[in-house]
């Protein structure tokens, strides 16, 4: 087949011309109890066990392609190529892994019904990556920013549209390439059955991911040393690319809903236009001049519900709304803290009096508290004052509710024990009052900071 030059058409079946048509497509996410899911998605470093260092896209033995075709050889799935170049293995049944820009592996489980099953894939994936790893001398570090090395050490991955992103990353701000490279996450992606309850769980998400930080927070080094934060991973994404990161105020003003959204998302700047195969650099232009059919060098070419897709996987604040919402708060780290993030939310969103009480809880705070939080807690974690208490104050109340949450749920174990199982690293760090990189200096200082030790602790 021909490639397609930039200005024809992709198909009619879902080309876009009327803003309203994106309104529909975030509705369509609404579905009733019984079809809501849990979505987990995790990242994590590899690294050559002998040296330490990244591990590059090519070469011989250690390498990101070998890892990926080894892992295909041995757990089936449909490989996904670019450019001749295998960049992610897709399973309908289980999950996708796929690669960040600095090689970094992200697994995308299937959405399950329940904790239990989430983690079970997630443990599943974890045992099958590290064998693969094991074959080739490659070890998968669970932090939430690479601990030595520099951003130029870490090599880039063989995907068009990190091309485009970095080359803009670097006019936005200081820290976008770092993000692309150095850091990694958890997250989970949950359901909503209507417009209302959509608006809650997004005022709820955005008020509570300083939180999340602060309970997941496992990336106090870089490049060797202490670098003043027990998250840096979230400080980067304060310096990344101001347009399509940080709070959203707007989110809690009363006609907040699906088309105040649309809104927004169409007045955030474009990256790319993906069509035939090939990413078209469109960077800065609009997408309301994209459903215009005026977008500069595709004039007479209308979006389609792909471009849409496309757009929304460029926005990068900590709550991200699709069909779904996803929660992206959280340091990449531990085996049960990986697990531990979807319980969270699954317990103060999944029931609706839980989701009530969680609103009360933050009903009456000021934008000026949302910033304090968002700009405080990577640095102090559980330790920032909040209100006439502390986080730590606050995160045992939150749990507390979380806890509530799964055991209504009653979703149970073949042991017979509940959801709320998940929960308990999170409360043992709440009742301490630390954050995990508490623990992470700790350590490194125990073994008289020989970064080795914090590797071989935190790997998988």
């Amino acid at each position: 087949m021909a490639q397609q030059s930039p200005q024809q058409q992709t198909g009619d079946v879902d080309i876009i011309r009327d803003v309203k048509a994106i309104d529909s497509y975030l509705r369509s996410g609404c579905k009733p109890r019984d079809a809501w899911r849990i979505g987990t998605e995790h990242e994590k470093f590899p690294f050559h066990k002998g040296t330490l260092k990244p591990v590059a896209y090519r070469g011989k033995g250690a390498s990101i392609e070998n890892f990926l075709h080894a892992y295909l050889k041995q757990e089936g799935g449909e490989p996904i190529y670019e450019d001749g170049n295998i960049i992610a293995i897709h399973r309908p049944d289980f999950g996708s892994i796929s690669l960040e820009p600095g090689g970094q592996i992200e697994f995308s489980a299937h959405p399950v019904a329940t904790l239990h099953h989430a983690c079970r894939d997630i443990h599943r994936h974890i045992r099958a990556a590290c064998e693969v790893a094991s074959t080739l001398d490659i070890g998968l570090l669970g932090l939430g920013f690479l601990p030595l090395w520099q951003r130029d050490d870490v090599p880039w991955m063989p995907k068009r549209r990190y091309d485009i992103m970095r080359q803009h990353m670097v006019s936005q701000g200081r820290l976008g390439i770092d993000m692309m490279k150095r850091t990694c996450t958890v997250q989970v992606n949950l359901d909503f059955a209507s417009e209302g309850m959509m608006k809650e769980c997004m005022r709820i998400g955005l008020a509570l991911q300083p939180l999340v930080v602060a309970l997941f927070a496992n990336s106090p080094f870089s490049e060797g040393r202490l670098n003043g934060f027990l998250s840096y991973r979230s400080h980067v994404w304060t310096d990344t690319d101001h347009e399509r990161c940080g709070i959203l105020p707007f989110v809690y003003d009363d006609d907040f809903g699906f088309s105040r959204y649309r809104d927004y998302l169409l007045d955030v700047p474009m990256y790319f236009v993906r069509r035939g195969g090939t990413y078209h650099d469109v960077r800065g232009r609009s997408f309301r001049d994209f459903i215009a059919g005026r977008l500069a060098g595709f004039e007479g070419t209308y979006p389609t519900l792909e471009d849409v897709k496309d757009h929304m996987s460029t926005i990068f604040t900590e709550v991200r709304l699709k069909t779904f919402i996803e929660m992206r708060g959280a340091d990449g780290g531990t085996l049960e803290r990986l697990c531990a993030l979807s319980a969270f939310w699954v317990g103060l969103l999944y029931d609706d009096s839980v989701r009530q009480q969680c609103l009360e809880h933050i009903h009456d705070w000021s934008m000026e508290r949302h910033r304090m939080l968002r700009h405080n807690i990577p640095k102090d974690g559980l330790r920032v004052p909040l209100g006439q208490g502390s986080m730590a104050v606050f995160a045992r109340e939150i749990l507390a509710l979380a806890v509530r949450g799964l055991k209504k749920r009653g979703k149970v174990n073949s042991h017979g024990q509940d959801e709320s199982i998940f929960l308990e690293p999170l409360q043992e760090y709440a009742q301490r009052g630390v954050s995990p990189a508490d623990d992470v200096i700790g350590l490194w200082q125990e073994h008289k900071r020989e970064m080795r030790k914090v590797y071989e602790h935190f790997a998988y």
